[in-house]
């Protein structure tokens, strides 16, 4: 079976068994093509608790699952690969952030959505990269605690300055290991493109930048800028995807090393197999862990 009459069984048994397909942007192009929506987690997340769908696959990694069960608890929700975790999202474990919060007990402590439901349970409030300053700033204490990534951590501390915000060592191993050398000899071989990149990237990669964003917001910024030409500095399957949106346009990766192995891990056979039930991870979660994990997202809600 080709890629199209695959894609083709996909829609149908959607209709046929009222199934909403969530796709992280970081999904292949044929994926990205038959799902009901595409973008950021925590977009993709909200968004499931709006469709009539009682069933929702997302085709990302585990803790963007969860963070779907836990916005929908009443779903049924299902990832196509379960061995599609987040390094950085499983890097750092309930008893390790405890102890530091024995530490620093006056501080505030700020998770990133990028981790698992368990995290969120001891944390005080949840941030997106598009969220992560606007929600620092409106808290009303200074110390803050920021885990798990410490270039997102870093960014919001300059955006941020009359926070005390602490640091721990951590963060995405992709967007983390790209060098200030390799940002520069991306602008050096192409001296018109505009350099977009995520926060998640180290501080003196964020400096050689002309946009810093989060994927949408770089996806917006790329789509909506007169600009003609742009260096994509996140994971490399959104170059492509603005080669799409964008054919007019001229997008390179920043280096071909920005390949997350964990998004790559989901096929198009396996979606088509999790929706026929033959392969495929149901996110079970007790209602303990749904309630704390769910009390650090409506607090940022709450603070816009």
């Amino acid at each position: 079976m080709n890629i199209p009459e695959l894609q083709k069984k996909i829609l149908e048994l959607k209709k046929e068994k009222d199934i909403c397909i969530l796709a992280h942007s970081y999904q292949s192009r044929d994926i990205v093509e038959v799902a009901d929506f595409v973008g950021d987690s925590f977009q993709l997340s909200v968004k499931a608790t709006t469709v009539p769908q009682k069933t929702v696959i997302m085709c990302g990694v585990r803790f963007m699952a969860e963070t779907v069960k836990i916005l929908s608890p009443e779903k049924k929700v299902i990832i196509p690969s379960p061995d599609a975790g987040c390094p950085m999202a499983e890097q750092m474990d309930v008893d390790y952030i405890e102890s530091e919060k024995e530490k620093y007990p006056d501080a505030t402590v700020v998770a990133y959505i990028n981790t698992t439901a368990a995290l969120k349970t001891i944390c005080d409030v949840c941030v997106t990269s598009a969220s992560a300053v606007k929600i620092v700033e409106a808290l009303p204490n200074k110390d803050i605690l920021f885990i798990p990534d410490c270039n997102l951590g870093s960014y919001v501390a300059q955006q941020v300055p009359d926070k005390n915000i602490i640091l721990l060592q951590g963060g995405c191993p992709i967007h983390g290991t790209i060098t200030a050398a390799e940002a520069l000899r991306a602008k050096e071989a192409h001296p018109n493109a505009k350099l977009l990149v995520h926060p998640e990237c180290k501080p003196e990669v964020q400096e050689l930048a002309d946009f810093i964003g989060s994927t949408s917001a770089i996806m917006s910024y790329a789509e909506n800028s007169e600009e003609n030409e742009f260096i994509i500095g996140t994971e490399i399957s959104i170059a492509e995807h603005l080669s799409y949106s964008c054919p007019d346009k001229i997008f390179y990766p920043m280096t071909k090393s920005l390949i997350c192995a964990d998004m790559k891990l989901t096929t198009l056979p396996d979606l088509y197999r999790s929706m026929t039930g033959e392969s495929g991870m149901e996110v079970i979660m007790d209602d303990d862990t749904i309630t704390k994990a769910k009390a650090c997202i409506d607090k940022m809600i709450d603070l816009g």
